[in-house]
Order: C-alpha cells, then sequence, then structure tokens
C-alpha cells in the first residue's frame, strides 16, 4: 500500500524529473497505461511512450519546477507547482495545480494540470540586463 510518505516522495522525484530530467525518466514515474491531460479539457494522452513523447519537449530546456503546496488523500493528491523555463530571450513562468493518482507500487496512474494560457507569465529579456516584463518593470 502506498503511503502519504510514499506520494509525497513520488512528487519529490516528479519535480526533480521536470527540472533536471529527460522525458524518459519523467515518462518512467509513470504506470504503462497511466493518462495525461496537460492542460484539462486538451484530451488525454495514454501511454508511457506516449507520455515520453508529450515530456520531449521539455529535453534540453533550461528549467525547474518546485512545490508551492500539496494536499495528499489516500492513492491521489493535488498539488500547486511553478515551472520555470528559461530561454535567451525570455523566461516563462507558469503555477499549474496537478491532480495525480498512484497505484500501490507508487507509480503515477493519471495526471491532469489546471492551467489556461492567461496564467503563463513570460519576461522579456535583453543581453546584459535583468529580466524586463512585459509591463516595463525590472526584476532583480
Amino acid at each position: 500500500m502506498t503511503s502519504t510518505h510514499d506520494i509525497h516522495r513520488r512528487i519529490t522525484d516528479y519535480l526533480s524529473a521536470i527540472s533536471t530530467g529527460s522525458s524518459a525518466q519523467i515518462a518512467a514515474l509513470y504506470a504503462d497505461d497511466a493518462t495525461l491531460e496537460d492542460p484539462v479539457g486538451s484530451g488525454p494522452t495514454t501511454g508511457r511512450a506516449a507520455i515520453e513523447q508529450f515530456y520531449s519537449a521539455l529535453d534540453g530546456a533550461d528549467r525547474d519546477a518546485e512545490l508551492i503546496a500539496a494536499r495528499i488523500s489516500g492513492h491521489a493528491a493535488a498539488f500547486s507547482i511553478r515551472v520555470t523555463t528559461r530561454a535567451p530571450e525570455q523566461t516563462i513562468v507558469i503555477e499549474p495545480i496537478d491532480v495525480m493518482t498512484f497505484d500501490d507500487d507508487g507509480a503515477i496512474t493519471s495526471m491532469r494540470a489546471y492551467w489556461s494560457p492567461q496564467d503563463i507569465v513570460i519576461t522579456e529579456r535583453t543581453a546584459g540586463t535583468s529580466p524586463k516584463r512585459k509591463d516595463g518593470h525590472h526584476d532583480h
């Protein structure tokens, strides 16, 4: 049986893989027949191979993910994260709420990410300066 501690550890593993892992390492956290819907409403991606393909957009990206809050009940968890992706010209930040279910071995059986395009913050960068937000303010 998967405990609350085991699920929290799996969430930490997921965030670590999102931050520095490959798409294969992220997909390895999922059960063979798992489903992923990111964002909710986009339709499900089913199976580990398809999930690996979904995450392949992250391969090679300068990114990190951090846990904001998590709630665990039974074999399910809802948690808020912040994912930051840095490109030469911009930084992209999104804070989705992910809902996951887990099997008895701790593998992710489903993941649904709640976010919309309005939740994405893009900060423009100019060479040699601190990031400049679209509203003209500088981040320090």
